[in-house]
């Protein structure tokens, strides 16, 4: 007796049924298995090592290894990812780069630059950009600098100075007390491919360390600042959340051996504290000195209980003689060539 068994097959002309074994369900079976084997192989090849190739590189940069261990930088990989991400790149800079806007605006207020990318524009130039481009020229020029050159950025808001700074395979230490900021630096950390050029530090810079209390100007995070009528000082109508951040001073975080090019300090009238924590660094003689730009906001200094006149009295005293306002920013440094071919 045949055994029953239900089978496919096609009927011969003499009407006897031949059987025939369908191979579809087992060739896709092996199919699946070759996708995912593939798939794995593919996926350990190129993200692990790449991952960990970066991470090694970064570690073991001379610059990077005298920053203190203490100093903890900011884990843009295992960070939440800030949303909705609007990007472009920068207009009208010598060495393009992309930042990533943390404002939108508001319905009746949008953000200029949401409003140029969606007419197909790129990102308006800012100021600073241009600047910094053109003094890490400047400073490129000095070979008696010897070691590559360094940013320190504080206030680095989204980047708008770091970026300029990395697309001249500068190295950047930024720090940015606004975490929505900081999550926008992390945007264009992969952006620019910069992941190796920046360190990010979600913190503030002050004359002590410790914690601070700043204000957060929603809609205009640019704005915030310690003083919270300063904070408010362009923007009166706008919601202010006070948050409690960590500080820290520049004399604390760089070492004496690590050589600093160019320090650009925009901290909404808190300029003379951050420089005050930088004592040391600024005290450096002139081949070693760093060039320093930084916001002159006489109103914004008014509102931390100080003035411009204090802060240029007290880069008289650690050596910077040489200064001009330059489009609303104060240039210093101790070398007067640099500045005069600005």
């Amino acid at each position: 007796m045949q055994p029953l068994i239900k089978a496919r097959g096609l009927r011969r002309p003499d009407g006897v049924l031949k059987q025939q074994t369908s191979l579809i369900p087992c060739t896709f079976l092996v199919l699946v298995l070759c996708f995912l084997l593939v798939a794995s192989i593919f996926s350990a090849s190129v993200r692990c090592p790449s991952k960990d190739a970066d991470a090694l590189q970064v570690r073991t940069h001379p610059v990077w290894a005298r920053l203190p261990s203490n100093l903890q930088e900011f884990d843009c990989v295992n960070s939440p990812q800030a949303a909705p991400v609007f990007a472009h790149r920068v207009e009208g800079v010598k060495y393009p780069f992309f930042i990533s806007i943390a404002d939108l605006g508001s319905p009746d207020k949008p953000n200029r630059n949401f409003q140029r990318m969606i007419k197909g524009k790129l990102f308006q130039k800012p100021a600073i950009s241009e600047t910094v481009q053109k003094v890490l020229e400047k400073l490129k020029a000095h070979t008696f600098r010897g070691e590559s050159l360094l940013v320190v950025d504080v206030g680095a808001n989204v980047g708008m100075a770091a970026f300029a700074a990395a697309a001249m395979d500068v190295r950047v230490i930024a720090f940015e007390p606004v975490l929505e900021n900081v999550l926008r630096v992390c945007d264009g950390l992969y952006l620019n491919r910069a992941s190796q050029l920046v360190k990010v530090y979600h913190t503030a810079v002050s004359d002590v360390p410790g914690n601070i209390t700043l204000h957060k100007v929603m809609g205009r995070l640019d704005n915030s600042a310690v003083s919270a009528s300063g904070a408010k000082l362009a923007f009166q109508s706008n919601k202010v959340i006070p948050f409690t951040v960590s500080t820290v001073t520049l004399d604390s975080v760089i070492p004496d051996n690590l050589a600093v090019s160019l320090l650009k300090v925009d901290v909404q009238g808190w300029e003379l504290h951050v420089l005050k924590g930088a004592t040391k660094l600024l005290s450096r003689p002139a081949a070693r000195a760093p060039y320093l730009i930084y916001e002159e906001n006489e109103r914004l200094l008014q509102e931390s209980n100080s003035t411009s006149q204090q802060i240029l009295s007290f880069l008289h005293i650690v050596g910077y003689s040489f200064c001009k306002n330059i489009g609303g920013d104060r240039h210093c440094s101790k070398e007067p060539d640099i500045l005069r071919s600005l």
